[in-house]
């Protein structure tokens, strides 16, 4: 059967249907088009042999791939019925399928986002994986977009589309903003989610309205856990934006 496109046109084979704790060893497998097992890396014709794995999470089954020298994506595969406002802190995620040892980079990458549904105070203390995807081998403007998001926006807050245009020097370019949203190969971990409208609006998000939405709502109530010392915080309670500026309501934000 065709495999599914994603939405820059690139083949990527489908997530695993499997739901039990199998494993297989690491193999290579085409996640561009072309290269039946490999992946191109810009001009130089590198190739990186490439190993996958499958957690589930509360937002349903997360691919990750990547080589031992880093995560080349995260794909929101499995879709479940989310809470648009998350009362309880999520289950760990589980790993589905995949190898028993996990390359480094996909390994670190498992234990950033259980971190990241449970365990957000210790985000900081745990290495962010090695990222290897081409995108992030050349300069770009939309490889320069989204290491300031990651660098610069972090649990629990939000920027739009402009002032994340001006943090790079391009305080026009807010439409080609949208763009390097739309081409980000590792969801969460470079955090599209929290770039939303200049109005406080949601916005776009490749994965769907109701999962940035979910994914705000659990960044506002655990990051006001934090800034509280432990306290409740409603999910409904605002977020400060980056740098000054306004703040936006929890229900706020979409890619």
């Amino acid at each position: 059967p065709q495999r599914p496109r994603d939405c820059q046109g690139r083949l990527r084979p489908p997530c695993p249907s499997t739901s039990s704790s199998t494993s297989w060893p690491h193999r290579a497998w085409p996640c561009a088009v072309g290269g039946s097992g490999t992946l191109v890396l810009g001009s130089m014709g590198k190739t990186c042999e490439m190993g996958r794995a499958v957690v589930d999470s509360p937002l349903g089954k997360i691919e990750i791939s990547g080589c031992e020298q880093g995560l080349h994506e995260i794909r929101l595969c499995g879709r479940k019925t989310l809470d648009p406002d998350p009362a309880e802190a999520p289950a760990p995620p589980k790993q589905l399928a995949g190898p028993e040892e996990m390359m480094e980079p996909l390994g670190q990458c498992a234990a950033w986002l259980d971190a990241y549904f449970r365990k957000p105070a210790v985000l900081q203390e745990l290495p962010v994986p090695a990222l290897h995807h081409p995108l992030f081998q050349q300069e770009s403007f939309t490889r320069q977009v989204l290491w300031k998001l990651l660098q610069a926006v972090k649990f629990g807050e939000t920027v739009s589309y402009q002032q994340l245009a001006a943090l790079v020097g391009s305080p026009r370019a807010a439409r080609a903003v949208g763009g390097a949203m739309r081409s980000n190969p590792v969801p969460i971990l470079v955090p599209c989610h929290r770039v939303v409208l200049s109005s406080g609006a949601t916005g776009n998000y490749s994965g769907g309205m109701a999962v940035k939405e979910w994914l705000l709502a659990h960044e506002g109530r655990l990051a006001g856990k934090l800034a509280c010392g432990g306290g409740s915080r409603p999910a409904g309670a605002s977020r400060q934006a980056l740098r000054g500026g306004s703040t936006r309501s929890q229900a706020a934000g979409q890619d």
